[in-house]
């Protein structure tokens, strides 16, 4: 494979994007991804970099890049060493954090990682120790097996976050991960994105969720599923966690800003914690 992932890439570049182009104050500075797709002079003028048509996406992929940024610092802080990217894609935190203890283990479909690889020691990152590579498929793999032949503790605590994953996942095995993430030890906590359905969206999202539609299809990756909020924290409590909210991004961190930046209403962010979990962060 000579290319990332094509929804990777993108998701790497809005988040250049948002530092080139948005005003600060930026809600999350990360221009690593930029250099792994090294897209050319040209990849500001793409249709789907299109600053204004973007507006949404963008701030939606740096919210939750944020918010999980943030709760994985104030977990360690907290005594967690372990952090699972589940559909890590690329994900810059082993390179940009290295500043804090955790073992970092990145899950996600074969070929793409191993592109990735290759991208981080041609660019001179290296491997570090710290960060393990763990190549499935969320539909046919039992990603929790590899992850226990990667090293991962089950019996240590950890933070799990799959983000723009579970809508290319069937419901069942979007259970099937909140189930085996319940089980971890106390203290461990799960961040997970999901999309809305379109009755739940703001009239002027629901364009760009039928063209990331069109788009998934064209790719060969449709989407396959959505969720209520209610829908998705009672999904969460049947599968084992005692503790499920809600987040909204929106108010966190894009409140007053005067150039309406404001992620799409599209998507929703679900915390669970299982026993003796640590708070929210709120940064």
């Amino acid at each position: 494979m000579n290319a990332p992932e094509h929804t990777a890439a993108r998701v790497a570049l809005w988040r250049a994007l948002h530092v080139l182009h948005d005003a600060p104050p930026h809600v999350f500075d990360d221009r690593v991804g930029l250099r792994l797709v090294a897209p050319g002079d040209d990849w500001r003028a793409r249709p789907d970099m299109d600053p204004v048509a973007t507006k949404g996406f963008r701030a939606g992929v740096v919210a939750r890049a944020r918010f999980a940024e943030h709760l994985v610092t104030e977990q360690v802080a907290a005594g967690v060493r372990q952090y699972v990217l589940l559909g890590a894609g690329l994900d810059t935190f082993a390179q940009r954090r290295q500043d804090l203890d955790v073992r970092i283990f990145e899950v996600d479909q074969p070929a793409p990682q191993a592109w990735k690889r290759r991208r981080l020691l041609e660019l001179g990152y290296g491997i570090p120790a710290r960060l393990t590579f763990v190549p499935v498929d969320f539909e046919t793999d039992l990603w929790w097996e590899k992850l226990a032949a990667a090293g991962f503790d089950a019996t240590e605590p950890a933070v799990v976050v799959s983000a723009g994953v579970s809508m290319y996942l069937t419901r069942a095995a979007t259970e099937a991960t909140l189930r085996r993430v319940a089980a971890f030890a106390p203290g461990s906590t799960l961040v997970m994105t999901f999309l809305l359905p379109a009755d739940l969206l703001d009239e002027a999202d629901r364009p760009g969720l039928e063209m990331a539609m069109r788009g998934a299809r064209a790719a060969g990756t449709p989407f396959l599923s959505f969720y209520r909020p209610e829908e998705m924290l009672a999904l969460a409590r049947e599968t084992g966690f005692p503790t499920a909210e809600h987040v909204s991004l929106a108010e966190r961190y894009f409140a007053g800003r005067p150039d309406g930046l404001a992620p799409s209403t599209g998507e929703g962010l679900l915390v669970a914690g299982t026993a003796g979990r640590q708070g929210t962060a709120t940064r």
